[in-house]
């Protein structure tokens, strides 16, 4: 790997990280009816090759692991989906609850990022209730 290739990754990690704090500040701030437009990306070719957001969501992950407040699954899917925005990388955000029947207190509330039909941030097993699907 070459000195400019090790830049380019830890530039992606810090984009991921202005991107985490960005995603906090709107779920705490910005009522969800005013920013589920901008989550996810239509794309016209479902099968698309999700290796590079598999790459991107790595990025979002350690830049989350390195920040000193816990990031939940919520502002890394919203930050991975702003990369995949900015790169035109078709894509799909969903944010799901647990049936009553299976609510145990604590992760009751999931989100995550499929390309295509794969899941590349947030695969947990479960039943889970979609409440919101991004195009």
């Amino acid at each position: 790997m070459t000195g400019f290739d090790a830049w380019r990754l830890r530039a992606r990690t810090v984009e991921a990280m202005a991107g985490l704090l960005a995603a906090r500040a709107a779920i705490a701030l910005i009522p969800l009816e005013r920013w589920r437009g901008h989550l996810g990306l239509a794309g016209p070719d479902p099968a698309i090759d999700p290796a590079e957001a598999r790459k991107l969501a790595r990025h979002v992950e350690r830049a989350a692991a390195r920040l000193p407040f816990a990031s939940k699954c919520l502002p890394q899917a919203m930050t991975l989906s702003r990369m995949l925005r900015r790169r035109k990388i078709p894509h799909r955000l969903a944010i799901a609850a647990r049936p009553a029947t299976a609510r145990s207190g604590s992760d009751d509330l999931h989100a995550w990022i499929a390309v295509g039909p794969a899941v590349v941030m947030g695969d947990l097993p479960g039943p889970w209730l979609v409440l919101f699907d991004s195009p």
